[in-house]
């Protein structure tokens, strides 16, 4: 895992939870990937009362998508506590269907854990 240390270090110092109003806050978690060439992006989540927002992994897939890259080799999520997350469903889903071949993605699941897409999304959405 030392591999994608960095990955988990980038994620943490984005993760600082911030209430701009009542009804938004944004940075409750953090997000780093790094993609196949190399180049890592990040993102931060958004939260809205009438739950507009998206999670991390989505910020930072769209960094990675603004700079024309779809191949994700390790993707890691960590809360504002420090504590490393799981992707949820949405955000699966959005990896698999960014590149098909983001199945072999290596997701940071806790220290010295990862797992690959494929094994926390068995079925996707369109069943392949």
């Amino acid at each position: 895992m030392t591999k994608y240390n960095n990955l988990v270090e980038e994620a943490k110092k984005l993760a600082k939870a911030k209430k701009h109003n009542d009804c938004m806050t944004s940075a409750y978690v953090g997000s780093a990937l790094i993609t196949d060439k190399g180049n890592v992006y990040t993102g931060i989540s958004i939260d809205a009362d009438c739950a507009i927002g998206f999670c991390a992994e989505h910020s930072a897939i769209s960094e990675m998508i603004k700079n024309k890259e779809t191949k994700i080799e390790a993707i890691v999520a960590v809360s504002h506590q420090g504590k490393i997350l799981a992707p949820c469903g949405r955000c699966r889903e959005l990896i698999y269907q960014t590149n098909y071949n983001n199945k072999n993605t290596k997701v940071i699941m806790g220290p010295q854990k990862t797992s690959t897409l494929a094994k926390l999304l068995p079925y996707n959405w369109q069943n392949k």
